[in-house]
């Protein structure tokens, strides 16, 4: 197991265009802005990337909690959607998270389960920005059915501080 530290670094190639690599993965990213601001659009945000980032948090978890409840989840896609303020720093003023779930037979219980699991206890981006932003969940559920999917259900889960 990886210790509980982390390092990155963004290295400048040109303009407004950079290079990320965190420690763990060692894995690149580009990161860059629009062309008003002196970049190029070759790379994605930093706010993109922080939104991208909760979402990949999220999703790991939900999809790997579904899985232990042994839910046949035949696709799974998780969207995401941030308000930001309009004056310097710009940051997010209200986040939404949406939870798409197409399988056989899933279990509205065991998703609402999972996202109250990775909102409490395990999503660490989620545990981090919902200090400082309010963030709405939301899910839908999908019948898997020969002709595509069919949506059986839709609800919210809604914060408690308990799990």
């Amino acid at each position: 197991m990886k210790e509980l530290t982390m390092d990155a670094k963004v290295t400048l190639l040109k303009r407004m265009n950079f290079d990320a690599t965190a420690s763990y993965s060692n894995w690149h990213v580009p990161l860059d802005t629009v062309p008003e601001v002196g970049g190029d659009e070759q790379g994605f945000q930093p706010m993109e990337l922080m939104l991208v980032s909760l979402l990949g948090c999220t999703a790991m978890d939900v999809i790997s909690i579904l899985r232990k409840k042994r839910q046949e989840v035949t696709g799974f896609e998780v969207k995401g959607h941030a308000e930001r303020a309009d004056r310097h720093p710009k940051v997010f003023t209200h986040i939404t998270i949406e939870y798409h779930v197409t399988g056989k037979n899933v279990d509205e219980k065991a998703v609402v389960r999972s996202i109250e699991l990775s909102a409490i206890r395990y999503c660490p981006a989620q545990g981090m920005l919902a200090k400082v932003v309010p963030i709405r969940l939301k899910y839908f559920i999908y019948e898997d059915t020969p002709t595509g999917p069919k949506l059986v259900r839709e609800g919210e889960y809604l914060r408690s501080e308990e799990a």
